[in-house]
């Protein structure tokens, strides 16, 4: 029983079914093919150079390895659990094509070691994925913003209505996060595109590889520095992870956002048909189904998020099995993320703005209050002194039903005799916002700079 293991020469007894079953990561690590065939065949390259094998065996090795890449991509390879996990499955179908030659791939490595590989070269291009997803999102973001630099809407703080800003500044608030989390991404990829072949178990090899020149063959720009770090390390999976988690957070943002501007009560929105579904009961429900799918799902990766830190958290050097269960996390949580980021670009690409419904809102909320107490300031009233004598004013206006910009300017010398009536241009609410010309904020000017920054940025990727 035991020599069915290639493992298991000290083995009297063959593994529990139970066993096999629980401890089998071959139905999820599979995934990894690619990256393991790729990994291998750089591997035989570098043994030929260092002696191990002849330039004839390391391309025999390649050859069966690519027809090993091209059963699995077919669908005619037999995955077997009892071969545990994809190396062993790929090396046993390697050997079964190749005869014994198949058995010196294995020279100098572990599978500790490999799988660090294998699952590097996974997670450095899953994440260029998320590069090329989030730079596709910004895109989106900046186009609906340009599309509406000029539609007023009412800007919140502690969700009430605060100050008036344009739609065209608020995504562009967006576009930093996603642009954030690009960076993040993109630094992550520093530490996750590192070389830890030839560490092998553990403690090096005896050997005389060379890392640097398989690093080299996979476009690796760094290599291990210390080998039992080199087969410990899940730091990469935990960072991109993370990354992941912002990201997700970011989209629950907009989704919980989107929710809301689509309820009628608010109406700034109307949901693209292609993303909402109706009721089963009610004919009139259009409901924002796939804002509030992704909004869910950000608790899904953060959890991964969760899961990876407490397995990591008491590990004791340097390999230990509990390590196989940080690939279907991140499995689970790149595929939320990709499908998250792709629909929301494409959602907001169809999504239609109601911009007279937030100039109505606009105009309910006071949101001029602020011009008022700059105003008077700017008269040389202190500024504490000129929020409360706004404030009084718009308590007043408040019980009339109308709005600051209503009162005549009797009203308004009622609460300050530095009121003229110079004050109504001021109480505009497109002036208010024209009025914001410093960096960043929610003018013309400033908005149309965002927009070209981050234009250039997309343009330098």
């Amino acid at each position: 029983m035991a020599d069915k293991k290639m493992w298991g020469g000290r083995f009297a007894q063959g593994t529990a079914a139970s066993m096999e079953a629980f401890s089998e990561s071959v139905s999820f690590d599979r995934l990894l093919y690619a990256e393991d065939i790729r990994g291998s065949q750089a591997h035989a390259r570098m043994l030929a150079r260092q002696g191990f094998l002849t330039d004839d065996e390391a391309r025999a090795i390649c050859d069966g390895l690519d027809k090993v890449k091209s059963e699995i991509e077919s669908g005619a390879f037999v995955w077997k659990t009892e071969m545990e996990d994809v190396h062993m499955n790929v090396e046993s179908r390697l050997t079964e094509i190749i005869g014994p030659l198949g058995g010196k791939l294995h020279t100098a490595r572990s599978r500790n070691d490999q799988v660090a590989l294998d699952f590097r070269l996974h997670v450095a291009a899953r994440l260029a994925a998320w590069q090329e997803y989030l730079a596709s999102v910004v895109t989106v973001f900046v186009d609906r913003a340009e599309e509406h630099k000029n539609t007023m809407l009412p800007g919140c703080t502690h969700f009430q209505p605060a100050q008036p800003v344009t739609l065209g500044q608020h995504l562009l608030a967006y576009c930093q996060m996603f642009k954030r989390d690009h960076e993040r991404v993109t630094d992550a990829l520093k530490r996750v595109r590192v070389m830890p072949l030839g560490a092998a178990a553990l403690a090096g090899t005896t050997h005389p590889v060379d890392p640097r020149a398989v690093a080299d063959d996979l476009g690796l720009p760094a290599t291990f520095a210390n080998s039992m770090d080199a087969v410990s390390d899940r730091d990469f999976v935990l960072e991109a992870v993370f990354a992941g988690s912002l990201v997700m957070a970011h989209l629950s943002r907009m989704c919980e956002e989107l929710i809301i501007w689509a309820n009628p009560n608010f109406g700034y929105v109307k949901l693209p048909d292609q993303y909402a579904t109706g009721s089963s009961i009610m004919p009139q429900k259009k409901n924002p189904d796939a804002c509030e799918i992704m909004r869910g799902k950000t608790g899904r990766v953060v959890g991964s998020l969760m899961g990876l830190l407490v397995l990591i958290k008491g590990l004791p050097m340097t390999y230990n099995r509990d390590m196989q269960e940080d690939k279907e996390p991140f499995f689970d949580a790149d595929r939320t993320v990709t499908a998250s980021l792709g629909i929301m670009a494409d959602m907001l690409r169809l999504m239609e703005f109601v911009p007279e419904k937030m100039a109505a809102t606009v105009k309910r909320g006071f949101l001029n209050a602020t011009e008022l107490a700059d105003y008077l300031a700017a008269k040389g009233v202190p500024f504490r002194e000129a929020h409360h004598i706004t404030g009084a004013a718009v308590a007043y206006a408040e019980g009339k039903g109308v709005g600051l910009e209503d009162l005549d300017l009797d009203e308004l010398k009622r609460f300050s005799g530095e009121i003229g009536e110079d004050v109504y241009a001021v109480l505009d609410y497109s002036a208010a916002i024209r009025r914001r010309i410093t960096p960043g904020g929610t003018g013309p000017e400033s908005v149309a700079a965002q927009i070209k920054a981050l234009r250039g940025w997309l343009g330098s990727l």
